[in-house]
């Protein structure tokens, strides 16, 4: 179910957002329920699978091609080590949150610069810096870039989703499944 709903929305924020849901400056607003994670460790694959599922099909949509496998490889990678620094830092959300945004600001701008050349970007956004030989200052602006997009999805809507979840029998009845399947083992 969590894997559907990050596909999801983030197909959805693709048709509304456009190349904000992807490329150089992203707002991935289904990077908001990486919140999940904070309520049950069955967030984690399901985030990943979520990922991979909707940079597959960015594939099709977008026509990146092979490159687009840069991103559903490194992108899953991203949002599974962001999923599993939540779900081990629960009890701390605010602390927990940094996950996703610092394994997405430091993994995403690694690869990005090769996808958006193999896709016709060639000047770094916001910039007359060309991307041909350009690499570490397009690192560092996808950092920023990606890091601050990043932040304010997961701080400006994850965290008010789960403090609206928190008054909800959600988290007891994820507590509760979590820890039947700890003690069967």
């Amino acid at each position: 179910m969590i894997a559907a709903v990050y596909a999801a929305l983030t197909l959805v924020a693709l048709l509304f957002l456009g190349s904000l849901a992807w490329g150089p400056v992203q707002f991935r607003v289904s990077e908001a329920v990486c919140a999940l994670a904070l309520l049950t460790s069955d967030a984690v694959p399901g985030l990943a699978l979520g990922c991979a599922i909707a940079n597959l099909a960015n594939i099709v949509l977008s026509g990146t091609g092979m490159l687009g496998m840069l991103d559903v490889v490194f992108g899953t990678l991203a949002t599974a080590l962001g999923a599993w620094f939540t779900w081990h830092n629960r009890r701390r959300p605010a602390l927990a949150l940094l996950g996703p945004v610092i394994a997405n600001a430091i993994i995403v701008p690694a690869y990005l610069p090769l996808m958006l050349q193999g896709i016709g970007f060639y000047v770094i956004p916001f910039t007359d810096i060309a991307l041909d030989g350009a690499y570490p200052a397009m690192y560092a602006f996808g950092l920023l870039a990606t890091g601050i997009g990043e932040a304010v999805v997961v701080y400006a809507l994850g965290l008010p989703l789960f403090r609206a979840l928190g008054r909800t029998t959600l988290p007891r009845a994820l507590a509760q499944d979590d820890a039947g399947r700890t003690e069967r083992g």
